[in-house]
């Protein structure tokens, strides 16, 4: 069954300006606005949000969303998570684009728990992440997982 995010993205500026504003909000019904811009080598803000920041957070979340989900269908017992991941934009030729996202998460799991379970899980998530499914750039996962 397909399910539909809607959202609204709105800018306004003038692109005659030299430069011209690259800040937008992004928003969606209920939820908190995201302003965005472009990166900050491409004339935009470093205090907002990019396209390569989104794609990254997107893909961080959904894979860290859906090892937690394994973790806990496989009673592996998880207290602490954190990412630290990274877009890499580079361009090949003529076209720029997300070429690796790494993730790189500290796993913080309960004494006794088998690190190559958890890290089994951790590669198993990737395959059932919808955003890993949707994108075709290099996914670098380097998990470090430590007892609690």
């Amino acid at each position: 069954m397909a399910h539909e995010y809607p959202l609204t993205l709105t800018w306004a500026g003038n692109t005659l300006a030299d430069p011209y504003s690259r800040a937008a909000v992004a928003t969606s019904k209920g939820k908190t606005a995201i302003p965005v811009s472009s990166a900050v080598e491409y004339a935009g803000s470093v205090q907002r949000w990019n396209p390569e920041d989104l794609l990254g957070s997107a893909l961080a979340t959904c894979h860290m969303l859906t090892f937690l989900a394994l973790c806990a269908k496989a009673k592996v017992e998880v207290t602490h998570y954190e990412d630290s991941a990274a877009s890499v934009l580079d361009t090949v030729g003529k076209a720029t684009s997300v070429t690796e996202i790494h993730l790189n998460p500290t796993i913080r799991v309960a004494p006794g728990t088998s690190k190559a379970k958890v890290e089994d899980l951790f590669h198993k998530a990737h395959k059932y992440c919808f955003v890993a499914n949707s994108i075709k750039s290099k996914v670098v996962m380097n998990p470090r997982i430590i007892e609690a």
